[in-house]
C-alpha cells in the first residue's frame, strides 16, 4: 500500500558523503571519533556526575575503544551519528554530541550530549548542540529534533533552553538510572524555529 506522503529525507541523505567536521565558529569543532580518543573518553566516564546522569559506565580503555568503533560505524547505518567535541586549536576532547534514534523518513532525530568535567561551565554543551542542530535542521533538512534529560538535571535543562529547544512536557518515569526511575523533560526544536 503506498504512503500518502513522501519521506522527509530519503535513504542516503547522511551516508552518501563522509561524516562531516562541523566547526562551531567559536573555538570548538565537532569531528568524527578516532581510536585515539579512547583514553580521554574513559577518563570522562570516571566522573561521578557522568554516573548520575548516564546509564553507562566505562570499566576500561579497551571497552571505550569498542564504543568508539561502534560510534564510527553508526554514520553508515543512518540511525545514529556521533561526534567528538574538541577544542579547535588543541584537539583536546571536551565532550560528545550526537543525533540518535534517527528516522530519516520522518525527518526526526534526538540530540544527546555530554561534557567532560574539565570543560563544564564554559558553554561547551550549548555551543556544540547549537552547531549540530543548525547543521541538521538547515543543511541536512531534518524537520524536528528532540532533546530529553532527567527533570532533576537542571544543567541539561539550561542547555536545552539556551539552544532553542522548547520544553514540550514531561515523560513520566521514562528512564531508569542507577538511583531509580526518572521523569524526563522532552524538548524539541523544529526547522522553522
Amino acid at each position: 500500500m503506498p504512503y500518502l506522503t513522501s519521506p522527509v529525507l530519503p535513504p542516503g541523505t547522511l551516508n552518501r558523503a563522509p561524516q562531516p567536521v562541523i566547526p562551531t565558529g567559536d573555538g570548538l569543532v565537532l569531528r568524527p571519533w578516532r581510536a585515539g580518543d579512547a583514553p580521554a573518553v574513559h577518563r570522562a566516564f570516571q566522573d561521578p556526575l557522568m554516573h548520575q546522569w548516564h546509564v553507562r559506565a566505562a570499566e576500561s580503555e579497551d571497552e571505550v575503544a569498542a564504543w568508539i568503533e561502534g560510534w564510527r560505524k553508526t554514520w553508515e547505518g543512518e540511525r545514529d551519528a556521533q561526534w567528538a567535541v574538541t577544542d579547535a586549536e588543541s584537539d583536546r576532547l571536551l565532550g560528545r554530541v550526537a543525533l540518535r534514534e534517527i528516522v530519516l523518513a520522518d525527518g526526526v532525530a534526538e540530540v544527546a550530549y555530554w561534557t567532560a568535567a574539565a570543560a563544564r561551565g564554559q558553554g561547551v554543551a550549548a555551543r556544540a548542540t547549537t552547531a549540530l542542530a543548525d547543521w541538521a535542521l538547515h543543511e541536512i533538512g531534518f524537520h524536528r529534533l528532540e532533546l530529553m534529560h532527567a527533570v532533576a538535571n537542571e544543567a541539561s535543562c539550561r542547555v536545552a533552553g539556551k539552544t532553542g529547544f522548547a520544553l514540550e512536557g514531561v515523560k513520566r518515569s521514562a528512564l531508569l538510572h542507577p538511583d531509580g526511575w526518572h521523569d524526563m523533560h522532552l524538548h524539541a526544536r523544529l526547522q522553522g524555529d
